[in-house]
């Protein structure tokens, strides 16, 4: 069997599907092998999944972008969305917001107080145009009317580097990516954008707590080619859910902060549905393109 994952080995999505593969194959019987095929914001990806013969024995790894918001920041790549078929959401995680030791604020309701009184000066960095990151920025930036300029990166890694060294004002990363700094006392965690406190940071509020009502993750899931067989679809849904329940998959997945998901395919479908809507709302708002 072969797992599509449309970005490059390393990082939070190689991370997690590895795992997937490792633990689905087993529960399936058969190997599973991970396909990192990068570019065009994951397009490239979902493309190749798409035009795989549906067999059951080709599976997407899809994230948020390819799934919901690529739609409407990449006008020019191709849609594929209603060539693929929905199997099961695995995880989603929280974007944290850090800032270097060295800056004055503390939380996040210091930083938005600044950035208030200096519009168009603050730096927010993300691991790239388009990116999750970049999308919370912007949606925390909308909603409570301040001027920060986007600086994206190549890779949530350069862009934790260039934080560190005091070169933009705060970032917003992929928890598992920042976790270990944050531990290790070389980034100052501000919030969670997630709805609740996550378990591997306990002592971080989220920014909902000071801006009611916001929220956002990164998620994943398992979609496969639209044709692929009913009975294949559930036998993958099926070993999916059942991975997640398995407690030593959810122990590594809290360790780094990573909440499972699970479901049927007709609730991972509606969730794309509602994930898509509001990402179009502040997409179309702020005025996101990388075309």
């Amino acid at each position: 069997m072969r797992l599509i994952v449309p970005f490059p080995a390393g990082g939070t999505t190689d991370m997690l599907a590895r795992l997937t593969a490792e633990r689905l194959g087993a529960a399936l019987g058969q190997a599973m092998v991970v396909d990192n095929r990068p570019g065009a914001a994951g397009s490239l990806a979902a493309g190749i999944a798409a035009q795989s013969e549906p067999d059951g024995h080709t599976v997407f790894f899809c994230s948020i972008g390819t799934a919901a918001t690529n739609r409407f920041i990449y006008r020019a790549l191709p849609d594929v969305g209603d060539q693929l078929a929905d199997v099961a959401p695995m995880f989603s995680l929280p974007n944290l917001a850090t800032v270097a030791m060295t800056a004055p604020w503390r939380t996040m309701a210091e930083f938005i107080a600044a950035a208030r009184a200096r519009p168009g000066d603050l730096t927010y960095g993300s691991s790239g145009a388009g990116s999750s990151l970049h999308l919370t920025g912007a949606r925390l930036a909308h909603r409570v009317g301040i001027d920060i300029l986007h600086v994206p990166y190549r890779g949530g890694g350069q862009m934790l580097n260039e934080l560190i060294a005091g070169r933009i004002s705060i970032a917003f990363g992929n928890l598992p990516t920042g976790l270990q700094l944050v531990r290790d006392g070389a980034l100052r965690p501000l919030a969670v954008s997630s709805p609740a406190r996550n378990v591997a940071l306990p002592d971080v509020p989220t920014i909902g707590e000071t801006v009611p009502g916001f929220q956002t993750t990164v998620w994943f899931g398992l979609q496969v080619p639209r044709a692929t067989p009913v009975a294949a679809i559930a036998r993958l849904n099926a070993a999916g859910n059942a991975m997640l329940a398995e407690p030593e998959v959810r122990a590594r997945l809290a360790a780094t902060g990573v909440d499972a998901m699970g479901g049927t395919p007709a609730e991972f479908t509606r969730f794309i549905q509602a994930e898509t809507a509001q990402w179009r709302e502040t997409i179309t708002a702020a005025r996101i393109t990388a075309d």
